[in-house]
């Protein structure tokens, strides 16, 4: 594993995109940090060392999903979001819980190659533009009429593909067919756990090809991909996918409370719900699961499991399962302060989505600080006053108030709209209101 930031320095990267919630931060910017310090660790010390899975919880929307997610990013570490309801125990029709770490491993396999690609590309693309003008070649001399060399027609047509001036020019080329896809079940016969044959018997086969029309653009891009996976060696990318997803893998498993229950408390299809548990116990331990890539260790992988907990506590999970989430963090429901820094601060934040949206059309949108205020206190009331979603309230409250801006913006004419705190009350009004009459509603 390369240096990666400190805790403090990952927190601050964490706070560019989620608002509070610090103490969740400093959890998993530790459990990160530590993955770190293990791989400078000896061998054999390192073997005996395991992360401390994390679990979030917290209502809905308050940022649970997203810390997992930035965290993965900032490492470019396998990452992988599941429903813990998704999930069946064995012998009921459904995922079974492997198959998270199959996703996993899918992941880290499209992250090495990614990888692997960027490192090859200049060299692929320097062999496909090559390509490109021998396409092109017959075709310019046909246009030439100052009878200049094949040298200097080469230097002007790489010239014209590197400046995107042929972009948009039809050409016909060879495009590769690939072989149909023929999958048979592998070890577990579990979905994703399969085996493709028309990729096995294909690569025995000759390579077929197909005359299509495409823009330079489009063949230069294609001719690119072929080249850039020439170079590549598919088994070294396995290979590396397999350890990164081993070292560095994270699972979000979300909803972990919806399997929480005492025993004789559950009745019908929730029987199943202990059982899920008890299948997820060796996987958050560490077992060994086959994949179709090969087999990996789940000893390494860092968990992350998040809930509300607002009907069962995460004190009906089963003792074996609370003992691997040692780490308990807590998220707190967001207060109106809270809406007004969501609106405002962050990288993503949501007035600047709109400004940035509005901008396409010719329309420059701007926020006074009291609008702001009044958009936060109406979220923070419709999420008490009805169901408390978090911070996705928002995205409903600024859909109903730029409603109409967002209808009538197309018209061609450059113009600038100032939301204040009187445009946010009238456009608002109906909605507040009927948020207020819902509690009087039997």
């Amino acid at each position: 594993m390369e240096d990666i930031m400190t805790p403090k320095q990952i927190v601050t990267e964490l706070d560019r995109y989620i608002i509070g919630q610090h103490d969740a931060k400093v959890a998993v910017a530790i459990a990160l940090r530590n993955r770190y310090r293990r791989s400078k660790l000896t061998p054999e010390l390192r073997e005996e060392i395991t992360p401390k899975n994390i679990i979030m919880k917290g209502p809905t929307g308050v940022g649970k999903t997203e810390i997992a997610r930035r965290l993965a990013k900032i490492v470019h570490a396998p990452f992988v979001k599941v429903e813990a309801t998704k999930f069946t125990e064995v012998g009921y029709v459904g995922r079974d819980v492997e198959s998270m770490i199959r996703d996993l491993v899918d992941d880290a396999i499209r992250l090495v190659r990614d990888e692997k690609y960027k490192e090859v590309m200049p060299k692929a693309t320097d062999i496909a533009e090559k390509k490109l003008l021998e396409i092109l070649l017959p075709i310019r001399k046909k246009g030439d009429t100052g009878n200049k060399s094949d040298a200097e027609l080469r230097e002007e047509l790489l010239s014209d593909i590197r400046n995107g001036h042929l972009d948009g020019i039809q050409i016909e080329v060879d495009v590769p067919q690939q072989p149909k896809s023929i999958s048979v079940g592998g070890p577990g016969n579990q979905p994703g756990n399969t085996i493709d044959l028309g990729s096995i018997f294909g690569n025995m086969m000759p390579k077929q090809t197909k005359r299509r029309k495409l823009s330079v653009k489009q063949a230069l891009d294609m001719l690119k991909d072929q080249e850039a996976g020439k170079l590549v060696d598919e088994d070294s990318i396995t290979s590396d996918a397999l350890k990164r997803a081993e070292e560095d893998g994270v699972i979000f498993l979300d909803e972990i409370d919806k399997v929480a229950g005492k025993s004789g408390r559950d009745h019908g299809p929730d029987v199943s719900r202990e059982g899920v548990q008890r299948d997820l116990l060796p996987i958050v331990e560490g077992s060994t699961v086959q994949t179709k890539y090969g087999s990996i260790r789940t000893d390494f992988i860092l968990f992350i499991a998040a809930g509300a907990f607002h009907i069962s506590k995460m004190e009906d999970l089963v003792p074996e399962l609370q003992g691997r989430f040692p780490i308990h963090v807590d998220l707190q429901p967001l207060t109106e302060d809270d809406f007004v820094r969501i609106l405002k601060e962050p990288d993503n934040a949501v007035i600047k989505q709109y400004q940035e949206l509005l901008k396409v059309d010719g329309v420059t949108l701007s926020f006074n600080d009291e609008a702001i205020r009044e958009i936060a206190k109406a979220s923070y009331l419709a999420n008490a006053e009805t169901e408390n979603i978090g911070a996705r309230r928002l995205h409903a409250v600024m859909e109903n108030l730029l409603k109409d801006i967002l209808f009538e913006s197309d018209d061609g004419t450059t113009k600038n709209v100032e939301i204040t705190k009187e445009y946010v009350d009238a456009h608002l009004a109906s909605t507040l209101q009927n948020t207020n009459l819902r509690k009087y509603i039997i």
